[in-house]
């Protein structure tokens, strides 16, 4: 995991995609995970997304083909230490391991760091 960035801030969006007829049960994870990380001192923002229907004027990115089955969620802590403090919650690991048989990945999210731009 490399976090590189400018300020103390650590954002960091996470990706996985539902098998098919799970995209049900994985929103519903979502949604309680949603509530709980919310509530975490350190966190700024946690929203999850479901890959929607590109509009009619954007160009259909051939790897999501799955409309429904793309999930996305945006986060942003504190600082390093309120993220520590957010991988350290015991939702986060009952999410994980209710997540793991639900979804492509075999390692579960696929988590990318973000460095703002401007």
């Amino acid at each position: 995991m490399s976090m590189t960035q400018t300020s103390t801030t650590v954002e960091l969006v996470a990706e996985f995609t539902a098998l098919p007829g799970k995209e049900a049960e994985v929103e519903s994870l979502l949604r309680d995970l949603t509530s709980a990380v919310r509530a975490e001192p350190g966190c700024l923002v946690f929203d999850s997304y479901v890959i929607a229907d590109p509009p009619a004027v954007a160009e259909a990115d051939a790897a999501w083909t799955e409309v429904g089955s793309r999930f996305v969620v945006v986060e942003a802590y504190r600082d390093a230490a309120a993220f520590a403090e957010h991988l350290a919650q015991p939702h986060g690991a009952a999410f994980n391991a209710a997540l793991e048989p639900l979804i492509v990945e075999a390692n579960g999210s696929v988590l990318r760091f973000l460095r703002r731009v401007a």
